[in-house]
């Protein structure tokens, strides 16, 4: 017999079909489960894994009740923001995610909402689809130039590295805060700086890339968004969870920010609709991994994580050991 799987939410057809040839799984179709849903399928079909994506919220209270046959959650993610990983080692359920594999992909989209947040990508876009039909003139609808700006990258991870590399290619100064320095072959001449409000002064263009946790929350707030010069330019692929909200619309109206690239929020899908009544705001809906490459790559390692525990090894990528 071929081991029971949940998923919870529709996937990429490459991996469904890894699923079907591998598992005994009801594909989901329609709308994504809940967690009550989800319960109810593992429990009915004997389940011996969940895969997951971060829409599904795996909190104490729902670890507590996924049936005692169901031996790994998945998720098909590299955040795991929605995993309480403490319940889940308490229980005893491996739980897993998958890094490494959306790095790049990530990092393209983040480069993405710098450009067009400097260079007005959106105004620019809304121009042609209203038919244009007028000309500017040479001191209208400019933008401003990323070639040469200091780019500060909050959380110098496998993704903040990455974009590094692409700031690179655009003649930028990169400089970075990390919880802890790295090693200068990672650094690759970029400059480290422990206090993060020391480095905002400096940030003509600032990218996060930090986890969601205690300390990174609201660390963009009225206070550090005032920190950064007039003009600067912000671009947020991380969590939504890092920035508060409200004061990155009043630095945007009042004009302290030029502009801002967002794919991430604090209430997603229900995103808070003022940012999108800005035009100096690019927005794109949670999809920096939303390439074909990448959510197959991502998809094949979750199933990786699963097919280890079933056959008695260790996951390949734990979230508690």
């Amino acid at each position: 017999m071929k081991p029971r799987l949940i998923v919870s939410r529709q996937i990429p057809a490459e991996v469904t079909a890894r699923i079907v040839a591998e598992f005994d799984c009801p594909i989901p179709e329609g709308r994504d489960m809940d967690q009550d849903t989800v319960i109810r399928m593992l429990a009915e079909t004997r389940a011996d894994a969940l895969l997951l994506t971060s829409h599904l919220k795996l909190d104490a209270a729902t670890i507590a009740r996924i049936p005692d046959h169901v031996k790994i959650a998945a998720t098909f993610s590299v955040g795991f923001d929605h995993i309480d990983v403490a319940a889940a080692r308490a229980r005893g359920l491996p739980v897993t995610n998958t890094p490494d594999v959306l790095t790049e992909c990530t990092a393209d989209l983040a480069f993405m909402l710098i450009l067009n947040a400097a260079r007005r990508g959106h105004e620019y876009e809304a121009i042609m689809r209203k038919g244009w039909r007028r000309g500017y003139g040479m001191g209208e609808m400019m933008g401003v130039r990323v070639w040469g700006k200091t780019l500060g990258i909050l959380g110098m991870g496998r993704i903040g590295q990455a974009v590094a590399r692409r700031a690179r290619g655009f003649g930028m100064r990169v400089i970075y805060c990390n919880s802890r320095r790295l090693p200068p072959e990672l650094e690759a001449g970029a400059e480290y700086f422990a206090d993060f409000r020391a480095m905002l002064p400096h940030c003509e263009v600032l990218s996060l890339h930090a986890a969601s946790n205690a300390a990174t929350a609201d660390i963009m707030n009225a206070e550090t968004f005032a920190l950064l010069p007039k003009g600067a330019v912000f671009v947020n692929v991380a969590r939504g969870g890092l920035v508060d909200e409200s004061a990155l619309i009043d630095a945007l109206k009042s004009g302290h920010l030029f502009g801002a690239g967002l794919d991430v929020f604090r209430r997603e899908p229900d995103y808070d609709l003022r940012l999108g009544e800005l035009e100096n705001v690019f927005l794109t809906p949670h999809m920096g991994s939303a390439t074909v490459e990448t959510r197959q790559a991502m998809g094949f390692r979750a199933l990786d994580n699963i097919q280890a525990v079933l056959a008695g090894k260790p996951p390949i990528d734990p979230l508690w050991t």
